[in-house]
Formats: structure tokens, sequence, C-alpha cells
């Protein structure tokens, strides 16, 4: 249910990328009002990041989720009606605004479920199942909703996408539960969670928010390393998001038709990593790998190979400009264990605030991506800086997590002197005959 949920989170996001060609023709807008309009979204859902966590250690996973995802579906089917209004760019502005507000606290629920339910030596796999629904979701979905465009106009992607996300919703509220909440989970089930380093009780009490949790998480050398790291790949994420389709279009010369059918294909290459990534990470684990290598090289091979995109400019071969985006895009989803290693290294009494201290810098590159990428295009009247600047981004990512994250080990939080301290007993005493 949370790969479903992820999915249709990154169908409602990506719907603006594939209507925007039409859009732009239709309502007269430019290169940079599109990277603003695509901005939108992201100034929202940075900004909520917080407040979505205080929500979410508050009212829990299941609730806060289900109502999230049916308000966001509700906000992407309006959209088909920007049209209507005087101004067309406000209107979808303000919408795509409150979408990114609905959409907040989605992430740090997926990784809060996760942490509850899976004992750590199989999160990594789980994470990654989760994690790979934004390129599942821009796979299957892209062909479809430029189906959706081209047969029934730019207004029926937002339209069907939206409603299929409220029915979604209804089943959220049915299907899922938290683990002790769950009359299909047994005692022994839980006790395997607990024993294997899972924490399904953080659901049973109410945590009050603290200030002193946020200084103490934000201040760690440990947790800048890693909100870095995740802005960087991020900005990968974001480029495919929004200016991937008028990519192929106005740099490469597709017709509509033909990026519906070849924007698929770096999607399911990233799916692809995505699962190798996981499984990767959770192998190095039961090897007897430290927690520390078996999450970080993963994610710093990964990002290293992303930068490989800027190879598209010099060549205008359209299967080798595929090959090279999916490419980068498998790379991205090798790398893309963020989540799993929050899950690993957060306060148990601080998940839902520091899931959303970390989705809130990360996603800083929602807001930073498309209009940095509109003004270079703008600007330059070409995507090579485009290209350059997303290269750029792996590479600043790897090394992130190369010399700054260090180990990793989960954050102990004192309240009472308000400075995080390692837990008793370091991770690795969970793991068999552990190696560096």
């Amino acid at each position: 249910m949370i790969f479903i949920v992820t999915v249709f989170n990154y169908v409602d996001r990506a719907t603006l990328s594939i209507a925007a060609p039409a859009m732009r023709a239709d309502l007269g807008f430019d290169a940079i009002t599109m990277g603003i309009a695509f901005s939108a979204f992201g100034w929202a859902y940075t900004s909520m990041q917080i407040p979505g966590g205080i929500v979410l250690d508050r009212f829990g996973s299941r609730m806060t989720l289900g109502i999230s995802l049916i308000l966001w579906s509700t906000l992407t089917f309006l959209q088909g009606y920007v049209d209507l209004f005087s101004s067309a760019f406000l209107a979808l502005f303000v919408l795509r605004f409150l979408m990114g507000v609905a959409e907040s606290p989605a992430f740090p629920a997926n990784n809060r479920l996760t942490v509850m339910w899976f004992p750590r030596h199989e999160r990594g796999l789980a994470t990654a199942i989760f994690q790979s629904a934004q390129y599942f979701a821009l796979a299957a979905f892209t062909p479809l909703m430029v189906l959706l465009l081209n047969s029934f106009g730019w207004q029926h992607v937002f339209f069907w996408t939206g409603g299929v996300g409220i029915l979604i919703g209804l089943l959220w509220f049915k299907m899922v539960h938290e683990p002790r909440k769950d009359k299909r989970a047994n005692q022994a089930e839980i006790d395997y969670i607990e024993a294997g380093g899972g924490l399904p009780g953080i659901g049973d009490t109410k945590t009050p928010f603290s200030w002193k949790n946020v200084r103490a998480i934000g201040g760690n050398r440990m947790m800048l390393g890693i909100y870095l790291g995740q802005f960087c790949l991020t900005s990968i994420t974001w480029f495919f998001l929004t200016w991937f389709p008028t990519y192929l279009i106005e740099a490469k010369g597709m017709t509509m038709l033909k990026v519906g059918l070849v924007a698929a294909i770096p999607p399911i290459a990233g799916c692809l990593g995505g699962m190798i990534g996981g499984v990767w990470s959770d192998w190095m684990l039961k090897k007897g790998y430290s927690l520390t290598t078996a999450r970080k090289t993963p994610i710093i091979c990964g990002l290293l190979l992303s930068s490989s995109i800027v190879v598209a400019n010099y060549t205008q071969s359209v299967p080798l400009v595929i090959l090279v985006m999916s490419i980068a895009f498998f790379a991205k989803g090798v790398g893309n264990l963020g989540w799993c290693i929050v899950g690993d290294v957060s306060p148990k009494r601080a998940m839902g605030i520091s899931g959303a201290m970390f989705n809130f810098c990360g996603n800083i590159a929602s807001i930073v991506t498309p209009i940095a990428i509109g003004v270079l295009v703008n600007q330059l009247g070409s995507f090579d800086a485009a290209l350059m600047y997303v290269g750029a981004m792996g590479l600043l990512g790897a090394f992130a997590y190369l010399f700054i994250v260090g180990p990793l080990k989960r954050m102990d939080i004192d309240e009472l002197n308000d400075s995080p301290t390692p837990a008793p007993g370091p991770l690795k005493a969970e793991l068999t005959n552990p190696r560096s």
C-alpha cells in the first residue's frame, strides 16, 4: 500500500511536466513562467516539512497519510480547470502550492511506517520498494498520461490521475494499520520486528514537539551530510519530474507521442536500480559489513555514476541520449537509500520530525532545480548547462557522503542537556561479525 500511494504521489507531481508543452502553447507560458509554475509545489512541500512532521508525530502515519492522499488528489483534479480562470498561471500556482502542502507528510510517514513494520536487515529492500514507486510512476503512467493528453486534452491528465488517487485514499484506511493495532499481526511478528531493530511501538505514544530535538538533530554533522546528499539526489529527480519531457522535445526534436514512449525507459532503469541498491545494502548487512559500509557504498557509487548524464550534451542520437539518461536514472536509483539511513539513525523519540527535516533539506531542490534549469535554458537557449548542473549534483552528493557524513549510528537525544549523544552500544553490536 505504501508503494501504491507513493506511485500516485509521484504521478500527481508529474502531471504538470506531461501537460507542460501543451499548456505552454495553449496558455502562452514562457520557460521562466513554466519554471515558476513547476516550483510552486516545491515551495509549499519544502516549507511544510517541519509542520508536517509535527502532525505526523501527533496523529500517526495511518491517519496523516490517508487524509493527505485524498487532499492532494482532489487538488490535482482541480488543476484541470485552470484555463477557466482569468489568470491561469495564478490558479495553477495556487493549486500546485496547496498540493505541496497536502503531500508534505507523505515520505516521513512512509519512513515511519517502514521503521515500525520492518527489522533493520529487511529495511533496505522495504525502503527500496516504496522508493522505486517514483520510477514506476513515471515508467507506467507517462505513456498513459500522454495518451490522455493526445486523445482528450491536457485537462484530462489532471482529471483521471486525481480521481484515481481519491479512490486509493479510501482503500488506504481499510487496508493499513500500525503494527500493534493490526489484527493480522500476532505477538511473534511484533517480537521479530523488535528483535531486528524495528520500532513497532513508536506509534503507541504521541510525541510532543520540541525545539530542543530540532536543534540537536540539525546541529549534528552526520545529519547535515545526509541532508546535503539528499538535496543533490533530489535535484536529479526533479530534472526528470519537470523538464525532461520538454528537454526531449526542444533539445532533441522528438514529437510528444514519441516522448510518451521513450520517456518511460529511464524510469524503468531507475526502478531496477532502486531495487538493486536496496538488495545490495541488505546483503552487505547480512554478510557482516557495518551499517556505515552497507548503506553508504550503494549511495556513493550511485551518485558518482549519475553524473554521467552530461554525456547527453555530446550526441544528437536519440537512442544514445535515452541510454545515457537511463544509466543516470539507474545510478540515481541505486543511490536512493537516504530514507533507509534516516530510519537507521534518527532518534526514536523524534522519528517524524527527523524525517521531516531530512525531506525539507532534500526538497529545497524541488524549488531550486526547476527555476535554475528554466533560467539556464531561457538565458543560454539550450539545455547543455542544465545537464552540467544536474551532473554536478551527483558529484557533490558523493562528496557529502564520503567526507561529511562519517560513521552511521542512531542518535539519542538527551533533552535535559539539549545535546545528541550516541545510543549505548553501537549498532555494530546488533550485526553478526561486523567489519568496516
